[in-house]
């Protein structure tokens, strides 16, 4: 308890934005939030998110994982999610800490420190809540710590992150680390067949182009897709589209026909179908809601 509070003042006094905000120690951002908020769709990548204060929930298609001090969240694999912060207040804002995984790291350190009885298990879900550890705490506090004394990060920060990348390696439950720190894993398979994706997303593919980049055949490579993103390789990509699309809307001013057509999409009603049914409204009222909103918030 009293590291989890020196984790959330360390929190209040650096993340001194809404939202998330990168700090001086490479591959950490803090984030804050004074208020509950709207679900939004965001790509998380290989990450540790460590709640100090609050609670928030992320939707991976249709399943729904809820963290907070008592529960860390891992991404191990690019994902298209929606999330959004369930508990917080300006009194007591949601304060966490967000660390990128360094996949270069997690191998060295999982070849060094193996496991008797490790396997390649056919991978689960790419999202994975895990116990906060008092070890995974301290070890948290003493990185955030190293704002208050910028001069020590450079010399510091690598051996507290790897510290923290062995924590995550060793803790129970945490087979989808491992997985993570293996090259010829199931799960880096599939990383390489999302990869493409996230590249070619508005180009037409076929199922077994991607099944020969990851290495599978057809029916195994659908299978494990599915069990790591919870979603098809269609509906996969269609998320990354639509999220595309909104962003260029909103920060790029562009109408709907014209970004639905750079994201990939031939109809216009089709995407505008997608778009409802992803966001609840269509695009251009979207569009403009968020764009209002944004206006409103600088003002």
């Amino acid at each position: 308890m009293e590291s989890l509070e020196r984790l959330a003042g360390l929190l209040r006094r650096h993340a001194t934005v809404e939202g998330l905000q990168r700090t001086a120690i490479p591959g950490v951002s803090v984030v804050r939030s004074g208020a509950l908020t709207m679900p939004m769709p965001v790509v998380y990548e290989p990450t540790l998110c460590l709640i100090a204060q609050g609670r928030k929930q992320v939707m991976l298609g249709t399943t729904a994982y809820v963290y907070h001090p008592a529960k860390y969240l891992i991404a191990s694999v690019d994902l298209p999610v929606t999330g959004s912060v369930i508990e917080a207040s300006e009194e007591a804002p949601y304060l966490s800490l967000v660390l990128d995984l360094d996949m270069a790291e997690l191998s060295d350190l999982a070849l060094r420190h193996p496991l008797a009885d490790e396997a390649d298990a056919a991978p689960s879900s790419g999202i994975v809540l895990n116990d906060t550890t008092p070890a995974l705490l301290d070890a948290a506090v003493r990185l955030v710590g190293l704002l208050d004394t910028p001069d020590d990060i450079e010399a510091l920060s690598p051996l507290v992150v790897r510290e923290i990348l062995y924590r995550l390696l060793t803790c129970p439950g945490n087979g989808l680390v491992r997985q993570m720190a293996k090259a010829n894993s199931r799960l880096n398979q599939i990383a390489r067949a999302i990869a493409w994706l996230r590249e070619h997303y508005n180009e037409p593919f076929r199922i077994d182009d991607l099944a020969d980049i990851a290495g599978m055949g057809r029916s195994t490579f659908h299978a494990h897709f599915k069990a790591v993103t919870s979603m098809s390789p269609l509906e996969f990509r269609t998320q990354l589209r639509l999220q595309e699309a909104r962003r260029l809307m909103v920060a790029e001013a562009m109408d709907a026909a014209g970004a639905g057509y750079r994201v990939g999409y031939e109809s216009p009603s089709q995407f505008s179908r997608d778009y409802a049914r992803m966001f609840g409204m269509p695009p251009a009222k979207d569009a403009g809601r968020l764009r209002g909103s944004a206006e409103t918030a600088a003002r």
